[in-house]
Order: C-alpha cells, then structure tokens, then sequence
C-alpha cells in the first residue's frame, strides 16, 4: 500500500545474513515511545539524531558494537538473517472491522509492540462508535502512530486510508516503559528490497527487527521485548 509517490533514489536492502543497506542518505533519530501515569503509549518523542552518509549500513543481528550501525560482529556471530516475511500485499494479509464512519485493518504478523493502539479503550473497540468525531479523531492517531503499519484505519465513504504525512526517514524505537530497544521505524514510503533481489510492498509505514530475533524477518514482531534487547549494549 503505497500513499505517495516514491523515489528510485533512497532504499533499504536487506543483505543475505547482513545488515540493512540504506541508500539515499536518509536521516536517522531516536524516536521514544512517551507514556502518560498510567504507562499507556501516547505521543512519540524525537532524540538523538545521527550523522550519515549517502550509503551506511544498519545493524539488524542485534550485536553491533557500533549500533545502530554494523561493524561486522554478523559474520563472526554467524547471523541467521533468513526472511520469512510475507510479500503479500498488505490488505490480502489483514483482518477488516468494520465501524460506521471509517474501518479498520490489522496485519497481526507487523506487530511492533508499542502499545499506541491500547488507551481509551483500546483502537479495535473505537472503530465501533467512529460516528462519533472525537473517538474518530482517536482511531486516526492511534492506528496512525503504529510503526508497523499493522493496524490502517480508512474512511468507509472514500475507501481511502488516514496516513500520517512522512519525510522519509528511519527512527530508533526506544520503549523506556518495557526498557528495551525496539524496531527500526521507516517512515516516508521507503522501498524495502529483499535479500533475493524482490521489494517488498512499498508502505508509508513499517518496522524492521534490529534485534535479530524476530521470526518475522525482515520486519519486527516484538521480539525485542521478549530477549530484552538495548542498543546500548
């Protein structure tokens, strides 16, 4: 699902075993997951930004000691960095429900785990009053704010999805409320080519695993919380 034109000249390909080789010199920042009292994810929160090249490379292993970029450590670890993911379109992937104003997808396997779809009662419950423009208003931010791109929401009268607008740009997840390190969040409609040569669906939104744990490779599923990964370390 593609929500805007996209340029030849910036990229990401996933290297057999290897990390993500990014073209195009696209900027890359920490981006925080903010939580209220309660814990529950609100609002993303930019940090560091780092310095890149035309071409750099990213560590997708997990064990860089020069994270977020490679520095190698996939060869001595002997990375396993098969791709499982799907080349699927994403709707053929996704569940529908259906609510009066708009409707909702949801690619279960693209969860990232950052929980925006949970306040107020949770984005699969708000869909069913989005007759309502407050709880409308809800259902656009919290699937909006989902890196993964699992959850769309679409407006039922033009069949045409709410999508936040993007530069391209990659951020760093950090979860300080699970205290790990998350995906790696590609914002802008930035194609993704896999380690065989095919690309993958382009989307305004999607995570990719930095941990190296993911069993839905290229793309993060999680798996960060459960192996407690910090790029930090």
């Amino acid at each position: 699902m593609t929500n805007r034109d996209t340029s030849t000249d910036i990229s990401v390909t996933v290297t057999r075993n290897g990390p993500y080789v990014v073209k195009g010199k696209i900027p890359v920042a920490k981006q925080t997951i903010g939580t209220d009292a309660e814990g529950q994810s609100r609002e993303w929160q930019q940090g560091q930004e780092y310095e890149v090249a035309e071409t750099y490379a990213l560590c997708r292993c997990g064990e860089s000691a020069t994270k977020p970029f490679c520095d190698g450590t996939h060869v001595k670890n002997r990375f396993n960095g098969t791709e499982r993911a799907s080349k699927q379109p994403y709707v053929e992937q996704a569940g529908v429900i259906e609510g009066p104003e708009m409707f909702l997808t949801d690619a279960q396997n693209l969860c990232a785990f950052a929980r925006f779809c949970d306040p107020d009662g949770q984005v699969w419950n708000l869909i069913e009053s989005t007759d309502d423009p407050e709880k409308r208003k809800l259902v656009e931010k919290e699937a909006g704010h989902c890196p993964g791109g699992r959850l769309v929401a679409w407006y039922k009268e033009t069949l045409k999805p709410y999508e936040p607008e993007f530069e391209p740009s990659i951020g760093l997840i950090e979860d300080p409320q699970m205290r790990v390190s998350g995906g790696l969040w590609l914002r802008g409609s930035i194609p993704v080519v896999g380690a065989d040569g095919t690309q993958y669906e382009v989307r305004n939104r999607v995570a990719l695993c930095r941990c190296g744990a993911s069993g839905n490779k290229p793309f993060c599923d999680g798996s960060h919380v459960s192996v407690g990964f910090h790029d930090d370390r």
